[in-house]
């Protein structure tokens, strides 16, 4: 009885210190992202380090991709629009990452443990795919707009020019550039950068 008893309060405890993917309150100031939650900046600034990619690049990509939720999944696919389906993909975390890709940059960073829903991880993912994007294909690592097409569409499509089929995903790529910008500047007039 005992035993069970202590099984039983380290789950409620277990639960109660559960980790919060929460975002932070206001995600239209980068200032009061950072206040909230230094970490996130502290990740973001040795992925800068690390891989060049400047924070506010990074910061607009989390925002769109996941809107700062670490544990955010694509919405679930229904069959007669009731019965689940499965996800719409297996992007997972502040970068929704897909499988094969978060594969990919564990096995070549030699980063196995990596965590999509960890912040540290997810920047170091940013970093190191947009990193590539320069390299290979010679995308200047401040160009939020064309790094991010080629985030969304894999090397392979934006090199084919796959975005200019997605009217929407234009869009969505030049309001990122906006917001990086706008994100850029809150940083410098904070004195966060």
């Amino acid at each position: 009885m005992r035993r069970v008893y202590r099984l039983a309060v380290l789950l409620v405890l277990a639960a109660c210190s559960s980790p919060s993917y929460s975002p932070p309150s206001n995600l239209e100031n980068a200032c009061s992202i950072v206040r909230e939650r230094p970490v996130y900046l502290r990740a973001m600034k040795r992925t800068e380090r690390k891989w060049g990619i400047p924070v506010a690049v990074q910061m607009a990509t989390i925002y769109q991709e996941s809107k700062f939720i670490g544990d955010a999944r694509t919405p679930l696919r229904y069959s007669l629009g009731v019965i689940p389906m499965g996800r719409q993909s297996s992007a997972y975390g502040y970068a929704q990452a897909l499988d094969a890709t978060w594969d990919e940059y564990r096995e070549e960073t030699g980063n196995r443990r990596a965590k999509r829903h960890d912040i540290d991880d997810a920047t170091d993912f940013i970093g190191w795919y947009m990193n590539q994007s320069a390299a290979r294909i010679g995308i200047p690592k401040y160009d939020t707009r064309n790094q991010y097409l080629a985030y969304h569409e894999g090397r392979t499509g934006y090199s084919r020019g796959s975005y200019n089929a997605k009217p929407w995903l234009m869009r969505v790529a030049d309001g990122l550039a906006v917001r990086a910008a706008t994100y850029d500047a809150q940083l410098r007039a904070c004195g966060r950068v």
